[in-house]
This record gives C-alpha cells, structure tokens and sequence, in this order.
C-alpha cells in the first residue's frame, strides 16, 4: 500500500497558493536522515529558464497556543542549533508524512505543557523558509485545558512559563522563534489585542 503524502499546498481554505509551479525537471538525492531530507533540484520557468535549488524536504511540523485562566502557557527550552534557551509555544514536527495536524498537536501539547483541551481551533499555517525548505506549520489555538498524565520527554528538558495575555504585545516584542511569533501574532489578532 503507497504512504499517503503530505498535501502539497496545505493550509487553511483561506490561504490558497498566489500561483502554483510546475514539479523539478531533474532531482538529485544527497542525504536522508529522520527529520530532512536534501536534494538538489532543477526547475524549468515558464520562459525557458532552468534555475537549480538546494531544497530541505520536510513532513511539516504543529505550533499550539494553550489559553488557560488568561494565560498563554509558553516553553523554555536549550535549543543547541543556535546555542540558545528559548522562550517558544509548544510545538513539533509531523513524525511521518500524511500524520494529520490536529493528532500531532494534540500529542505535542500532552508532552510539552502536560494538558489536553477540550477546544481545538485551527488558525492556518505558514511555511518556515520556501526558498528553501518544504515545512509548513500548521497552526492551532487549544482551550478549555485539563492536566493529562503523559510524562515529558526528559531530553527536551521543558520549562513551563504561564504568561499573562495582558503580557503579550511585551512577549511579542521578546520573542526571537518565527514559528512563536507568527502563532503570537495571529492569536492577537483574533483576541482583538
């Protein structure tokens, strides 16, 4: 049986592409590993022009904005690729192509801030960096949050922060993760903040 794929335009029905181009001409493999994949690309344009792009394949990934009691409950988290603690919403990568959005936050959420919700609002998503990589983030807003017994990942080493919503056009400001930013920015806007 063929493994379903990833939507190639995913997102909300609000959110279609600007335009849609036509698949490489020519692909090269050059590494596989268990969250990227790396290729090498040639794409031909309408007018005749081959371009060449190093492209990161990517199943896609969740971000959760928890709301409880007027709060958003945030991480802290060592992020070792830029050698930073970082202060994030909860999220985390598709674990195969064709796993559905709402399952992965859902687990996301269990995981990073120890909750389950009881109301699941889907805010769109975004891709990460389409010159050169295929995540797109799905986004959600969890409500009516409840504790739940799944145990934390010990090596992701999570901090829960509760942050005021009176707090966040500051927590805008503080943030440096573009995935947090985005879903911070969207539930403002929606909240009228």
């Amino acid at each position: 049986m063929a493994t379903p794929q990833r939507p190639l335009h995913p997102g909300a029905a609000t959110q279609p592409p600007e335009a849609l181009l036509q698949p490489p001409i020519a692909t090269e493999r050059i590494y596989d590993g268990s969250i990227v994949r790396l290729r090498v690309s040639e794409y031909q344009r309408d007018r005749g022009l081959v371009v060449r792009r190093e492209v990161l394949d990517h199943h896609g990934a969740v971000v959760v904005v928890p709301i409880e009691d007027d709060h958003i409950l945030m991480v802290r988290q060592p992020r070792e690729a830029v050698q930073e603690v970082m202060l994030e919403l909860p999220a985390g990568k598709l674990d195969f192509d064709g796993e559905e959005p709402g399952q992965a936050a859902r687990r996301e959420l269990a995981e990073e801030v120890g909750r389950e919700a009881g109301r699941w609002t889907y805010l769109g998503g975004f891709y990460t960096a389409p010159a050169m990589i295929t995540e797109f983030i799905h986004l959600f807003v969890a409500g009516d949050l409840r504790p739940t017994d799944v145990a934390p990942i010990a090596e992701e080493e999570i901090e829960v922060v509760p942050v005021p919503l009176s707090q966040l056009p500051s927590l805008i400001d503080r943030v440096r993760d573009a995935k947090t930013l985005v879903g911070l920015l969207r539930v403002a806007r929606a909240l009228g903040i």
